[in-house]
């Protein structure tokens, strides 16, 4: 009776973590696939957003706030989310949101003015924003030593892959099906992944001790400030930057909280925030590295389908071809780099990877007015060898970085460490493609008043070019006239086209010379010892 009796509670203690062990595997498989719906999402909206207009009746201005109200919402739920999971548990955190990401999805297509699309769209952010955040933690903590590296290479070509389909899925619902798939694709996906982590991630196991005294203000004045300087970035080229006022308030706004923030934080330390954790030599380093190749890879995916859209006239199908293509080789690139992490030092991995894609910047920096989608291909092959070296070393080198300092082990360091990340990863995708708009925008008008001072009238060249254009506009004009005024204006284009193709010029050179500053950081490293090499299959302590 006795051994009956103590032996009761031991039952679900054994079958629980039974439980879990054998579907680390279907619960990293669940995450993965939030991680790829969030990234997808965010991309559709983005590259959707003509088709979204112009099927709703909304205007350029009052329509620009669409995806910046889910990104601003991403921003804010990010190192959120973090936290909730650490304490409540994935799986409290991500089924909830995850049912509610599915609801506001089914209903976005339906808003009946822009208002209603706002708020659903904010809504959307804050839900699937806690999708990704939680993603790396759990594989870290869950998956057996020796699998790790691979679910590091899976993770990789997951978020690749998500922005690489985002401009070809897109452009194929509104071909084949409707806009309305762009919202609508996550409520048919997001239910496997909830089932994933339904039947594979369990409850939390109850703490035990006192709980920490906590206090979200700082959270909350944090997460706003961020998300307005965000929301400011993605909308200050549209809106002329400081010549606006909404610009300046918002980030006069952020400046305030995150000043409230900090003095938050001097007066009322949170336990759960352990910032001095983060003042390691390679976590800033690979902090570095993240936002580099964040500004990169969305400079990069801006850059292609904007030059062929603008100086070849295609269209968002043809467009996504050249960009859908190079999914497989990126795949098997990422499998043959994942498995080099095993035996390599992962600053030679990141390295390489920075050193590729500097390589393909350069050949795509060799482009004219005369490139079509086929001249592409070889950067692009070379382009997607290199994003996948340095996206499965970054996330291997901050895996290894997590195991060396022994933030793995520490939850309240593992959640800090992941905020952080997390928060790098969104502004340096933002900085990116903000930065590379006002480069294009810049540089086009120089290179055009440079080309304009070669062309004016009373010159022999440009008045010879003037003569062979109307000639050959006369047949098909009403008479002199019109023919040489159709001819200014072709020339005038033609000026146009030239300074654009080298404004797209500067912006891969600019992105290839980035790279090279990355690579000297790297080296700039401590070495670390490399954890994937081992054959146990227990998870990391």
């Amino acid at each position: 009776m006795t051994a009956t009796t103590s032996a009761a509670p031991s039952p679900p203690l054994v079958q629980s973590r039974f439980a879990v062990k054998p579907n680390v595997y279907i619960g990293t498989l669940g995450v993965f696939l939030g991680a790829g719906i969030a990234s997808l999402s965010a991309r559709l909206v983005g590259v959707g957003l003509p088709d979204l207009r112009g099927a709703l009746g909304f205007g350029v201005d009052e329509a620009a706030w669409i995806p910046t109200a889910y990104d601003m919402a991403l921003m804010f739920m990010g190192p959120f989310s973090v936290y909730l999971g650490g304490l409540l548990g994935v799986r409290r955190v991500l089924l909830p949101a995850a049912t509610v990401f599915v609801l506001v999805s089914i209903l976005l297509p339906f808003s009946p003015n822009l208002g209603t699309m706002l708020v659903l769209q904010a809504i959307s952010g804050l839900s699937s924003g806690t999708f990704y955040p939680l993603t790396l933690t759990y594989a870290l903590r869950g998956l057996p030593m020796r699998y790790v590296i691979y679910g590091i290479g899976v993770y990789s070509m997951d978020i690749i892959g998500a922005l690489n389909i985002g401009t070809p899925l897109q452009a194929w619902y509104m071909e084949h099906w409707s806009w309305r798939w762009i919202f609508w694709h996550s409520a048919l996906v997001t239910p496997l992944m909830m089932l994933c982590i339904y039947l594979a991630i369990p409850h939390p196991p109850k703490r035990t001790g006192p709980r920490p005294d906590l206090s979200w203000r700082g959270f909350l004045y944090a997460s706003v400030g961020l998300s307005l300087i965000y929301g400011a970035l993605e909308q200050g080229e549209r809106l002329d930057w400081l010549n606006s006022g909404v610009i300046v308030a918002m980030l006069t706004a952020a400046a305030f909280l995150l000043l409230a923030a900090v003095v938050r934080r001097w007066l009322s330390p949170n336990p759960m925030v352990r910032l001095p954790f983060l003042a390691y030599r390679n976590t800033l380093l690979i902090g570095a590295g993240l936002f580099s190749f964040r500004f990169t890879l969305l400079a990069v995916s801006l850059l292609i389908p904007a030059y062929l859209g603008a100086i070849q006239s295609y269209r968002p199908l043809q467009t996504g071809t050249v960009l859908l293509w190079v999914l497989v080789p990126q795949f098997v690139m990422g499998f043959i780099s994942a498995q080099l992490m095993r035996w390599i030092d992962g600053r030679l991995i990141f390295a390489l990877g920075f050193a590729t894609v500097a390589v393909a910047c350069f050949m795509n920096a060799q482009l004219t007015s005369a490139w079509a989608a086929e001249n592409f291909w070889w950067p692009q092959l070379v382009l997607a060898v290199g994003l996948s070296f340095t996206m499965v070393g970054l996330i291997g080198n901050i895996a290894q970085q997590a195991l060396t300092t022994g933030a793995i082990s520490r939850p309240f360091d593992i959640l800090t460490y992941s905020a952080y990340f997390h928060v790098i990863r969104l502004f340096g995708g933002e900085v990116g493609a903000a930065f590379m708009q006002r480069l294009v925008e810049v540089r086009e008008k120089f290179h055009s008043n440079v080309i304009g001072l070669h062309v004016e009238f009373g010159n022999w060249l440009t008045d010879e070019r003037l003569r062979m254009l109307t000639g050959g506009l006369y047949p098909g004009s009403s008479g002199l006239e019109e023919s040489q005024e159709r001819a200014i204006a072709l020339l005038s284009a033609q000026v146009k086209k030239q300074a654009y193709t080298l404004a797209y010029i500067d912006g891969f050179l600019m992105i290839a010379w980035l790279c090279v500053g990355m690579i000297i950081l790297i080296a700039c490293m401590k070495p670390m010892r490399i954890h994937f090499d081992s054959s146990s299959i227990e998870p990391p302590k």
